[in-house]
């Protein structure tokens, strides 16, 4: 597979020191990718249209959808790629600074989430077995190669007539129902198989990221203390759609899947992953920071402080992936048609964290009682300490059960019914929830309701995306260094040789980390892992010359 692309940047920048105390620094910033290419022409994607082949939106009425090869172009290009920026700073005392400042930095589609194009039917088929009533699947003790049937177009002529990629015409449309029934033919059991596929919306226009920021700075003898806001937002960011819902979607909620009378599916489309832009981020924020670099009494530091929110409606584009033992960190939406409902804290979200580095050198020459074992031995002490204090991390209550007829994505979640007290300070410390096996009391699955859909006949629930915060996590690492400097070369040492004492979580404190957290899941609300290691002391000589 050869996939290409050629990127276009250009940039400028200027500083104009308007007044001795004012400045600007301002520039502009353009980019623009080229569409992907692959050199054999191995692409295709699904498109939806309407009756006269144009593209349409897949909740359009009528809608229906195709799968082309070769699709030209594969996507809309934007060539709206500027980001312009400008700082201001002003010098309002001799030790007085404030600074102020914003720009837009374009996100061009990464070829990554390109790659939807090139990975897909009907270049990679994934078919299954099924044992039916009368309809065994046949054992063997060797492997049994499935021959594929072959690819039409919807003209009735083989989509690769010469077997070669490169001469596939642009946007061939495949006969997908002949080649569902010819794979049906096929295999054991001869059961439907509806395809689960993937593309790229026909139009993604590039996302961008605004930042704005304005800080106070003030030098207070030798320590620099300044704060902050600092805001971003990002627009048009790109997430995973599912139009035709998810695996198990009933009629209702699968448009695009083919069902008889019972409700059985006989053919069409199954899960589909669509790439698009339509995600959206905030991130608001106080920092403040205390610095301290000058060698007075041997002591500097630099600590910061941040409390802020980034909120969003999907953190990374990404399938359902899990944490240890029933822990889920993140799902694709609970609404397949409604991903906007989960805009919530992010995944990654922490709203305060504190951070302190401290480095102490230790004068031992001056102790008159220490003075007797040598200079030799007593220079070149320094003691280091980091400190780290944050919040927990964002996690999502989810049911464990199909609760709709929209399909199964492990990203249901039930109603909130009660308030949960979290702590890890009761006897029993890993039940976060305090209840035991009684945790899920704090929730309610609405199934069996009346108006619910699928097989549960329920709604999607209540509870927001990422309500709940995790443990809080705290940590110290120090070290000890003692520098030896020996021999003499053209004035200077000729080497110095360098011993290190490291102690990681020196206090060994225990961090817990996120609780299970699908209420079907045995243990649900107990924490069954730490976030984090123990202590941990090495020990390490260095030769530096």
């Amino acid at each position: 597979m050869t996939i290409r692309r050629v990127a276009f940047n250009c940039f400028f920048q200027d500083a104009w020191k308007v007044t001795p105390h004012f400045s600007l620094t301002y520039g502009l910033r353009y980019e623009v990718n080229s569409r992907v290419e692959e050199g054999e022409r191995r692409t295709s994607t699904f498109r939806t249209v309407n009756a006269e082949g144009k593209s349409v939106p897949p909740w359009e009425l009528g809608a229906r959808q195709i799968m082309i090869l070769n699709p030209q172009p594969p996507y809309g290009l934007d060539l709206r790629g500027w980001g312009p920026r400008v700082m201001a700073e002003w010098q309002a005392a001799s030790h007085t600074v404030l600074r102020a400042g914003g720009g837009i930095t374009t996100l061009l589609p990464p070829l990554g989430i390109e790659n939807v194009l090139t990975g897909v039917f009907p270049f990679i088929v994934s078919p299954f077995l099924s044992a039916l009533p009368g309809s065994p699947v046949p054992f063997a003790n060797s492997l049994t190669t499935l021959q594929l049937p072959a690819v039409y177009s919807t003209s009735g002529q083989l989509a690769f007539p010469s077997g070669r990629t490169n001469d596939v015409a642009p946007n061939t449309e495949l006969d997908v129902p002949r080649f569902q029934k010819d794979l049906v033919a096929l295999t054991p059991g001869h059961r439907a198989q509806p395809l689960s596929v993937y593309g790229m919306a026909p139009v993604i226009p590039n996302g961008y990221i605004e930042s704005y920021t304005a800080s106070l700075e003030q030098t207070i003898k030798d320590v620099t203390v300044s704060v902050s806001y600092v805001a971003t937002e990002g627009v048009k960011l790109a997430s995973m759609i599912s139009p035709n819902s998810y695996t198990g979607a009933s009629p209702q909620f699968a448009r695009f899947t083919q069902f008889d009378s019972s409700g059985q599916v006989v053919g069409g489309y199954g899960p589909e992953y669509l790439i698009g832009t339509p995600s959206h981020s905030t991130y608001h924020a106080l920092q403040a920071s205390a610095s301290k670099n000058s060698a007075r009494l041997g002591l500097g530091f630099q600590s910061s402080y941040t409390l802020g929110k980034s909120l969003d409606d999907t953190s990374s584009i990404v399938f359902s992936f899990t944490g240890p033992a029933g822990t889920v960190i993140q799902t694709l939406p609970q609404d397949p048609w409604n991903p906007g409902a989960d805009k919530g804290p992010s995944t990654f979200d922490i709203s305060q964290a504190f951070s302190m580095s401290i480095i102490q050198m230790l004068p031992l020459a001056r102790s008159a009682t220490l003075r007797p074992l040598g200079r030799k031995l007593l220079d070149g002490w320094q003691i280091l300490n980091i400190t780290t204090l944050t919040t927990g991390s964002p996690f999502t209550v989810y049911s464990g059960v199909q609760q709709t007829g929209a399909g199964s994505a492990g990203a249901d979640r039930p109603d909130q019914i009660a308030v949960p007290h979290f702590s890890t300070n009761r006897s029993v410390r890993e039940d976060y929830f305090g209840q035991g096996t009684n945790n899920g009391a704090f929730f309610s699955i609405p199934i069996n309701i009346p108006g619910g859909t699928g097989p549960s006949q329920g709604r999607f629930g209540t509870l927001g995306r990422n309500t709940f915060r995790g443990p809080n996590f705290s940590n110290l690492d120090l070290a000890l260094i003692k520098d030896t400097p020996f021999g003499s070369r053209a004035g200077s040492e000729l080497a110095t040789l360098q011993f290190r004492a490291e102690f990681f979580n020196a206090f060994n404190l225990v961090n817990f980390g996120l609780p299970v957290n699908i209420l079907r899941a045995s243990g649900f609300g107990l924490i069954n892992r730490t976030a984090g290691t123990s202590r941990q002391i090495q020990f390490s000589l260095k030769l530096i010359y």
